[in-house]
């Protein structure tokens, strides 16, 4: 990424300011007193639509709408549906979302509100991807990817802008990943400004396209199990943008088990009085797993979600 890129996150951010909260970055006085490093928390778990993912759809369908589509077609394992589904009502867009049958209630809950169109099928995201892409394909609909394309990237990195204005000297910032858009937009944007900032990627065991990609230096496809961090789920597809910004920006990648997602869930909800759901999880079980490589430090964690099924929260929570 160069200072292009930069400037088309600022671009962004004066598009989608007047859809978006400007989310806070907290001090976390239970982390910091825990692991002797300075903690801090950009909450996007009080984003719109409890995620990040408003960002990136409000930046691409607000560019898309100059084109005048008659529909735009997207796949979701649920946050991405709910930020399209968001900026189709505030755009006056149509949409159609294919989900897998494994999203949540409350993300399906989430989607239904804005009056969106929806089809289930297939028991992952990958398949959903690429069962929208094909149908995008054959009716000539515009396909919005929820990370495989620069425009979501921008809108993501417009977090990153903010939290430039919001706290400075960071060492280190931990994201989870999925497909790579929010750890691309933030971890650029934020290298841009200091290139000494040490960026960490999360996954979680069950389901870490991306971790398991860089690794074997290319995509791979890998087997997927069921993860509490559902917002990080399914396939890298083919061809990602995501995989070489990754490759040029992530410093270090690591996997999380589902009892260290659950374990920093659990006291991250008891110790700040916030909901989160699992991929905010796996970033914060992330820094605590190798916390000692900080100590001393000044870290930020991207808390990245909020929107979690009440049974996941009883699973979490028992």
């Amino acid at each position: 990424m160069d200072l292009k890129f930069k400037k088309d996150v600022d671009a962004s951010l004066v598009r989608i300011k007047n859809h978006i909260r400007r989310t806070p970055v907290q001090f976390s006085h239970y982390l910091s007193n825990s692991t002797g490093s300075d903690v801090y928390l950009k909450l996007e778990n009080y984003q719109i639509t409890g995620s990040f993912k408003a960002r990136g759809a409000l930046n691409k369908m607000t560019l898309l709408l100059k084109q005048k589509p008659e529909k735009v077609i997207t796949a979701s394992s649920g946050n991405h549906g709910s930020a399209v589904a968001y900026a189709s009502s505030v755009l006056a867009m149509k949409t159609l979302i294919f989900l897998p049958e494994t999203v949540s209630a409350v993300k399906l809950n989430n989607i239904n509100q804005y009056g969106t169109q929806v089809h289930i099928g297939g028991n992952d995201t990958g398949k959903a991807e690429r069962a929208a892409r094909v149908f995008a394909n054959e009716h000539d609909y515009p396909y919005l990817s929820p990370y495989n394309d620069y425009d979501v990237i921008a809108g993501q990195g417009t977090a990153g802008a903010e939290i430039v204005e919001q706290i400075r000297d960071v060492d280190a910032v931990f994201i989870a990943v999925g497909g790579g858009g929010l750890i691309t937009g933030i971890g650029a944007y934020l290298k841009l400004i200091n290139p000494n900032i040490q960026v960490i990627a999360c996954s979680p065991e069950h389901s870490a396209a991306m971790h398991h990609s860089l690794e074997a230096g290319k995509i791979i496809d890998i087997n997927h199990k069921e993860t509490i961090s559902d917002g990080t789920a399914g396939a890298l597809e083919e061809h990602s943008v995501t995989y070489e910004y990754c490759r040029s920006i992530v410093d270090q990648s690591i996997v999380l088990s589902e009892d260290e997602i659950i374990i920093a869930m659990k006291e991250f909800m008891n110790s700040h009085q916030m909901m989160i759901e699992g991929a905010a999880g796996v970033a914060l079980a992330g820094f605590i797993k190798i916390q000692q490589q900080f100590q001393n430090k000044r870290v930020l964690i991207i808390v990245c979600g909020s929107n979690i099924s009440t049974e996941k929260l009883m699973e979490v929570l028992s």
